[in-house]
């Protein structure tokens, strides 16, 4: 449970086009949006993370693994891994893998119920994704 000032966690949603991201609050309690990263290869990306990760004192980066439904792990699973890898040995910060099964559709059905546009809907649903699934692991670690 995050007590110090770089126990902050930073939670993203790695997609093909967009990475969501959110970062939990000092005490572990809450996750917040932040905005999006729209994707420009594993090297940018991981530069813009790292700027985030120093910006808002971050002590250890959740990524969502995106399982099939079975539980299985497909290709995007494997692709996010390696992500994962490259920032844990690039930027040196500890990695976490959180199961997102479902968290892309739990954002979008929340901005339509929000009554958001369309148009507006794809540019928030990623860190909305982010937010749900860096929420479920907080809330995870807040009950044991």
């Amino acid at each position: 449970m995050p007590e110090k000032k770089d126990d902050r966690i930073l939670g993203l949603d790695f997609g093909s086009h967009r990475i969501g991201t959110a970062v939990s609050d000092g005490l572990g309690i809450t996750a917040q949006p932040l905005v999006a990263i729209r994707r420009q290869g594993d090297n940018r990306d991981i530069e813009t993370i790292g700027r985030l990760a120093r910006e808002h004192s971050i002590g250890t980066v959740l990524i969502g693994l995106p399982l099939e439904l079975s539980g299985e792990e497909g290709i995007q699973a494997k692709k996010t891994r390696l992500f994962a890898e490259k920032i844990r040995t690039r930027l040196g910060l500890p990695v976490e893998m959180w199961d997102e099964r479902m968290t892309t559709v739990q954002a979008e059905r929340h901005l339509i119920a929000s009554g958001v546009r369309r148009d507006k809907r794809k540019e928030n649903r990623d860190s909305l994704s982010a937010v749900f699934l860096l929420q479920s692991a907080l809330d995870y670690r807040n009950r044991k």
